[in-house]
């Protein structure tokens, strides 16, 4: 019977003997027939390439509605004369136009079949144009259960917004609603009354007063966008403007905010310029010089829109003016600036094909949080507030979700922080480290991916074999655990509470000397001179360590 004694750099506990595979006894989820439509790439989706988008829509306050239209351009692939355009309810499709004539359609759910009358050849480039209308779906806790925000600014005037990641860009406009296409670039117009400004993604092209006492903003994104990261932002803003001589040359930041709140904004938002410092070191030029970068407030905490990014985190540094590292690191900088402007390279330049693999997003954005305070703090704060991050995760669910079904994995955040930190470990060359990061922004630029082009990446750069790394991360809910004896002079040591084959280096110290090991499944044996021994393992590896007392 052995004793164990932990040492703890995370504990796990146990629950029931399924543990031993990795799983803990859960509800199984169920999906039905709308989960299959929206996450799966369809018949109705596969024959045509989408190109270009132009919404032109008007948003109206005073009953909370949206209409307008989507034009929407398309590269054939093969032959086939039914379209699916997704659109949820409560809005509605009123009609479809190609080539001047008008189009019949069905509806199931969420989805609209279209039928095309002309002959659909392959490699020819074609239009439909979607008109629809409605109330959409009001975000209730946006941005995790989203949809438009109708809200009011402290002087009553108009302040709403968009949010719609996982939940579907269809909630609120018509398209292809699956991110393994995206469109290659997309014009957005938005009409609101006089009074307010719309504030989308892209650059702005023209503003154009109406008779009708309204405006029509128009902008213009002139590279590929996902379409959750499209977005609309009205309210009574006011804009200022600065140039970050970034790797690219010039860059235009570009930043929105309701008017009350212009003095504090200049002096916050200080904070974008030394993000973008840091970033461009870590990974590469930002990835949308042409598109400029924007900050916009907004009636929500924030969120990722590409080259619109949105903030709404009170002007105040932390989470809500919170620490979730609990290392006091991350009282030393806006979590929402830097984290939603993190997604710039990991979600908009870099994004995943479908949701399940939304760790790609989440894990490296988390991850760079802890990259953003090393360059200004030191190496030891970043992995101080890398760590401090382990005791928000929970290991109930695996990382990477159900496919085909538009359903998320668990953990996405500080777990693949944690993974990615414990990576660099492995790697153990800082710049070696820091090429990879930015070769992946390089190599990915401006594609969808899938966790396997990401994982071959990781595995061809740093020549080491990492399939039981990502399984036992990615895959598993378990964390390793690093066990060893002393006995008789003999350090004995191996990997456990692991996947088959999983079998990373990991640093240690031995009675005050660094070194590193080398565990498998199997026991190793490593004989010392020395009748006691302290064992340390690198806190910096996501692990867990035991002790056993024959």
């Amino acid at each position: 019977m052995k004793k164990y004694i932990p040492f703890i750099c995370f504990i796990l506990l146990l629950a029931n003997s399924a543990n031993a595979q990795g799983l803990l006894s859960q509800k199984e989820e169920v999906f039905n027939r709308q989960d299959t439509l929206r996450g799966s790439i369809t018949k109705e989706r596969s024959w045509w390439d989408l190109k270009y988008y132009h919404l032109d829509i008007k948003v109206n306050p005073a009953d909370s509605t949206i209409i307008g239209s989507n034009t929407i351009r398309y590269k054939v692939l093969k032959s086939y004369n039914r379209m699916q355009i997704d659109l949820q309810e409560p809005m509605k499709i009123s009609k479809v136009i190609q080539d001047g004539k008008e189009l019949k359609f069905e509806r199931d759910g969420s989805v609209f079949y279209i039928t095309l009358v002309n002959p659909q050849v392959p490699d020819e480039i074609k239009e439909v144009i979607v008109y629809y209308e409605g109330k959409p779906k009001i975000a209730i806790n946006p941005p995790w259960d989203g949809g438009i925000t109708w809200s009011k600014d402290s002087n009553g005037n108009p302040f709403i917004a968009s949010t719609c990641q996982g939940l579907g860009a269809s909630i609120w406009w018509p398209n292809k609603d699956h991110m393994y296409d995206e469109v290659d670039d997309m014009l957005i117009s938005v009409n609101v009354p006089n009074n307010l400004m719309d504030v989308s993604n892209g650059r702005l092209q023209s503003i154009i007063d109406k008779k009708d006492g309204t405006r029509t903003f128009t902008w213009y994104v002139s590279n590929p966008i996902n379409n959750y990261g499209v977005n609309i932002n009205i309210g009574d803003y006011v804009t200022f403007s600065e140039v970050y001589q970034g790797e690219k040359g010039n860059l235009d930041c570009d930043y929105f905010v309701l008017r009350d709140n212009l003095a504090k904004a200049k002096i916050h938002f200080a904070e974008v310029p030394k993000m973008l410092k840091a970033f461009e070191h870590w990974f590469g030029p930002y990835p949308f010089y042409e598109d400029s970068y924007k900050l916009v407030e907004a009636p929500y905490l924030g969120m990722e829109h590409q080259s619109s990014v949105t903030y709404g985190n009170g002007y105040q540094n932390g989470y809500l003016g919170k620490d979730r590292s609990g290392s006091g690191w991350g009282a030393k900088f806006d979590y929402i600036i830097v984290h939603e402007s993190g997604h710039e390279w990991f979600a908009n330049n870099i994004t995943y094909k479908e949701i399940a693999d939304m760790w790609i997003h989440e894990s490296f954005t988390c991850y760079s949080e802890n990259l953003f305070v090393e360059y200004y703090f030191g190496k030891k704060a970043g992995a101080e507030y890398v760590r401090g991050l382990r005791k928000n995760i929970q290991n109930k669910k695996q990382m990477i979700g159900k496919y085909g079904v538009n359903h998320e994995g668990s953990d996405l955040y500080e777990k693949g922080a944690n993974m990615l930190h414990t990576l660099r470990q492995i790697v153990n060359d800082d710049e070696k480290w820091r090429g990879i990061l930015r070769g992946l922004n390089s190599t990915f630029y401006h594609q969808t991916v899938t966790t396997k082009q990401i994982e071959d990446y990781l595995i061809q750069q740093t020549g080491l074999d990492l399939k039981p790394f990502f399984n036992q991360y990615l895959r598993d809910i378990r964390i390793p655990t690093f066990e060893y004896k002393f006995k008789d002079n003999i350090l004995s040591y191996h990997w456990t509470n692991c996947v088959p084959g999983f079998a990373i280096p990991v640093k240690v110290t031995l009675n005050g000397k660094e070194q590193w090991l080398k565990p498998t499944e199997d026991w190793t044996n490593l004989y010392l001179i020395t009748k006691d021994l302290k064992v340390e393992v690198d806190k910096n590896f996501y692990i867990t360590t035991l002790k056993s007392i024959e």
